[in-house]
């Protein structure tokens, strides 16, 4: 995570533990590997190290977004639960739908952060929800502000992968209206 500048560009410390991301297919995500946008298109399945009764935050966040060179609208922010029971992200409160992901041609690769917070309680959050079809209000975004916002402390587990433009990104835009 130092090494691909997850952090300081995303988070403050490398969480103790690695989230285990599978996509269908079985595509895995590993500490930086390259995926395809086609790859990614579809939701993955997450483990990580829960607690009985203990609520969690997951996001995935895109800190290079347009591009790494010029991250003007770190962080795109592709998926946001809360209150999730355990690693039962079924049943947690999405406040933005996923996402896949979708760097514009010609930017090279960016880096797809999954972050998982454990939660005190659960939350009340008042920010808009989006669903997976809407590309709106999910620019400029900041896992760190989220998570002082909801006192989320530093997060328990993380994996990203990194990812750049292929022929699905077209469907996406579209699928977004952009």
């Amino acid at each position: 995570m130092e090494k691909h500048a997850v952090v300081p560009d995303v988070i403050d410390v490398v969480p103790k533990h690695v989230t285990e991301i599978v996509y269908p297919k079985g595509v895995k995500v590993e500490l930086g590997n390259t995926l395809t946008p086609t790859q990614v298109k579809d939701p993955p399945s997450l483990k990580w190290n829960v607690e009985d009764d203990a609520f969690y935050t997951l996001c995935m966040t895109d800190p290079d977004a347009p591009s790494r060179k010029t991250p003007k609208f770190r962080e795109w922010h592709h998926w946001l639960v809360v209150n999730i029971p355990g690693s039962n992200i079924d049943q947690g409160e999405v406040l933005s739908g996923y996402i896949g992901a979708g760097p514009p041609k010609g930017t090279g690769l960016h880096r797809y952060v999954f972050v998982i917070y454990k939660q005190d309680g659960k939350i009340s959050c008042s920010e808009k929800r989006l669903s997976s079809n809407s590309g709106d209000d999910r620019g400029k975004f900041c896992i760190r502000k989220f998570a002082a916002k909801y006192k989320l402390g530093n997060p328990i587990s993380a994996n990203f992968f990194q990812a750049e433009w292929d022929n699905y990104v077209p469907t996406l835009y579209k699928q977004l209206g952009m």
